[in-house]
């Protein structure tokens, strides 16, 4: 055993034992590469790493392109390392199956899941039964960090495809507040008035962002048509 394999086990050992909470970002990165470069030592592409991009977190949250600029950092390193957020979003999200929500607080908690990690504008949709059933939690647009494209009529064939009774609609802000726009503010009555007509309501728009949400029914912009479960 070399010097390199005795320090990859001894940190391999002290995650068993300790987890990560005594652990730095280049602990956590070095551990992570083990996995994916084999007896070499990983302290330097880790620095290059976080030098590079600032922080765990950024590193984590980079695309394959982007990680592939760092020297060192190849095809196999980039994919493995953009796996970890999305691997964390799926725990996340298949964590909530069989769900029934009863609160705007609840579903907000359900669809803040969606997106861990993501740095694009994205829109998702959260459909419910009459009994507050989640029956599934779909993208239906995603855009630029500026603007997404929220196409109505795909999240009206959505909703009657998944013989949704009331729906809820979040899209995040990645670089901004949770603050509705105008134009939030807008597209959310459209959608509920075009939702409406096919006797399916809007419970709310919320607006995301990494550490907070907004809903606009809650900031009083708009009042769903109908009653619904949810509270």
């Amino acid at each position: 055993m070399g010097m390199h394999d005795g320090h990859r086990q001894r940190l391999k050992d002290r995650f068993r034992k300790e987890g990560l909470d005594n652990f730095n970002d280049i602990n956590v990165l070095e551990l992570l590469l083990f996995y994916c470069i084999p007896r070499v030592d990983t302290n330097p592409i880790a620095h290059k790493l976080l030098q590079h991009f600032g922080s765990l977190q950024l590193v984590l949250d980079a695309t394959p392109e982007e990680l592939e600029k760092v020297p060192g950092v190849g095809a196999n390193v980039a994919t493995f390392l953009s796996l970890m957020t999305a691997v964390g979003r799926y725990y996340r999200v298949e964590s909530q199956k069989e769900t029934i929500l009863r609160s705007l607080e609840e579903c907000a908690d359900y669809l803040v899941a969606h997106f861990f990690g993501k740095e694009n504008e994205t829109v998702y949709m959260l459909c419910l039964d009459a009994k507050c059933k989640v029956l599934c939690c779909k993208m239906v647009g995603e855009g630029s960090v500026n603007s997404a494209n929220i196409p109505v009529r795909r999240i009206v064939e959505m909703a009657l495809a998944a013989n949704a009774t009331s729906v809820v609609l979040a899209h995040n802000h990645p670089s901004g507040l949770a603050i509705p726009s105008h134009a939030d503010i807008k597209t959310t009555l459209k959608i509920a008035k075009a939702l409406e007509c096919v006797e399916i309501t809007l419970v709310d728009h919320l607006v995301v962002t990494k550490d907070d949400y907004v809903s606009i029914v809650q900031s009083k912009y708009y009042k769903p048509a109908a009653e619904t479960g949810i509270k």
